[in-house]
């Protein structure tokens, strides 16, 4: 669910959302315009609502003399339609609620009343003509939103920031909310795998990354698996310590711009990427690691007492200590020329905007086949299991100082890391980043600051590459008698000192691995 820039206070005849004058304003079409109390009136621009109101030049305000002293401001202000949340009339009085931008990141419930000057059916189909600039032909208005709340999760604080920031936006917007607490790890899984999804619209998950990648296990459980996740949106309120969920598809992670973001976004395909291990089966939507990133994250408990740094401190401590993984690697491969991945995902984009920009809704009919229940069993994979023979599709190579392994089905894995800058939701592929565990040191750190610009991707010792299916099976690394101690050593100091077996990352949730010798 993409999100825009919110309310923007500069003049409205300066930008689009106005028509160039003051004088112009008036010459709008009059079903635009409804004329209000205090001489004011509230205008229908291109982009944004205009309220333009001479009692606003004489407020007073209190950081200006205590009040006492009339503050000069100016007449009119604009409020984005993607800010408005609801508009109803009572009686004769018509009130608007909206987002307000409170700072850099963050917005809260704001609204204006004003009394209708017009008593005619002109203010009711003005309201109604809001609404629909408020929420276009492809926006649901008034979802259905089970909320799951992870009160364990990042630092504790997901139930206060739902209530203080997230609830009031949901509220304002008229939402219908149901909110459950998880109790456990796996809680989300039984509740997304016996909840009745044609209850819901979203599903918005209040926590980090976890509780969506337990929510995407649990609506592939059901019988019919399909269905449900094509039913129900799966969202995130970001309140953990991962947000990549909310990065990737409300474009921040402020818990109140992420309400805004749902309430006002649009359904988009995404693909789940099918892990199997052994006999068990995982969807991811987001990553999987097996390397430094892995460790650095998973590895990393016993440092918690660092806070947000511990990943890097992983990091740092694993890239400068050049620890390795080998492993053998079997990779289907769509792409490996990096400007030919780089121009693709260039053309992705234009083609989204233009579709974007047409408001280019879901075929009805095949709304309709999924909601007749029709192909409701997740399909076979093409590439079959790990328990399966290697298809004649995969090239298979062996990796004896890997470093690092990494897949992504997302851009953003962190505010500050952009690692696969032309991955795509919903292309039939994953992004896949190998790096040599004997890179120099100062390749290294060139590599980890040039991940928040996403260019990790044109660095010429970094693998990129498409594919479309990948196996890997990690092996033990046994280093030379003299250097065992200090690679016991590296390992106490990046927060593994008791690790015993190797972990794999999915969607931040770690698996373990058996090495094979």
């Amino acid at each position: 669910m993409p999100s825009t820039p919110i309310l923007n206070n500069a003049n409205p005849f300066d930008d689009p959302a106005g028509s160039g004058s003051e004088a112009g304003a008036a010459e709008l079409d009059s079903h635009n315009v409804l004329s209000v109390d205090r001489n004011a009136t509230l205008t229908l621009g291109t982009d944004a609502l205009i309220v333009l109101d001479e009692g606003l030049r004489h407020r007073r305000a209190a950081a200006n003399c205590c009040g006492l002293v009339p503050q000069l401001g100016k007449t009119t202000r604009a409020i984005p339609f993607y800010n408005v949340l609801w508009a109803e009339l009572k009686e004769f009085d018509v009130t608007i609620h909206y987002a307000l931008n409170t700072g850099k990141k963050s917005c809260a419930v704001a609204y204006i009343n004003y009394n209708i000057v017009d008593k005619s059916l002109h203010a009711k189909s003005w309201i109604d003509r809001l609404l629909q600039r408020a929420y276009p032909p492809n926006t649901k208005r008034r979802k259905r939103i089970k909320v799951l709340i992870n009160p364990f999760g990042g630092q504790g604080y997901a139930q206060k920031l739902w209530t203080r920031g997230v609830e009031p936006i949901f509220a304002a917007a008229h939402c219908e909310v149901e909110v459950e607490k998880t109790a456990c790890r796996g809680h989300a899984v039984e509740i997304a795998e016996k909840m009745n999804v044609d209850a819901y619209d979203v599903i918005a998950c209040a926590s980090g990354d976890g509780l969506p990648y337990e929510v995407f296990n649990g609506l592939a459980r059901r019988e019919n698996a399909v269905r449900a996740l094509k039913k129900v949106a799966v969202a995130q309120i970001p309140c953990g310590s991962g947000n990549a969920m909310s990065l990737n598809l409300n474009g921040t992670d402020s818990p109140s711009l992420a309400a805004l973001a749902i309430v006002k976004g649009i359904r988009i395909p995404m693909d789940l990427v099918a892990i199997t291990q052994g006999s068990n089966k995982y969807y991811s939507f987001l990553s999987q690691a097996v390397g430094i990133i892995a460790e650095s994250d998973l590895g990393t408990e016993s440092l918690r007492w660092m806070g947000s740094f511990r990943f890097t401190w992983g990091i740092l401590v694993r890239l400068l200590g050049q620890t390795l993984y080998p492993a053998e690697v079997s990779v289907v491969v769509e792409n490996d020329d990096k400007h030919a991945i780089k121009e693709a995902y260039r053309h992705a984009i234009q083609v989204s905007e233009v579709a974007r920009a047409k408001q280019l809704t879901q075929d009805d009919r095949e709304e309709d086949r999924l909601l007749n229940g029709q192909d409701n069993d997740i399909p076979t994979l093409r590439y079959g299991t790990v328990q399966d023979n290697l298809h004649s599709d995969f090239q298979t190579g062996d990796m004896p100082t890997l470093g690092n392994f990494y897949v992504g089905n997302m851009c953003w894995v962190s505010p500050d890391a952009a690692f696969f800058a032309t991955a795509l939701p919903s292309d039939g592929k994953v992004d896949m980043v190998n790096i040599d565990g004997l890179l120099p040191r100062s390749k290294s750190l060139q590599m980890l600051a040039s991940a928040g610009d996403g260019g990790v991707i044109d660095l010429p010792e970094v693998s990129y590459r498409k594919v479309r299916a990948y196996r890997i099976t990690p092996r033990v690394h046994q280093p030379p008698s003299q250097k065992r101690l200090r690679a016991k050593f590296r390992q106490w100091l990046g927060g593994a000192g008791k690790q015993k077996e190797g972990l794999i990352a999915i969607d931040g949730e770690a698996q373990c691995m058996n090495l094979v010798a």
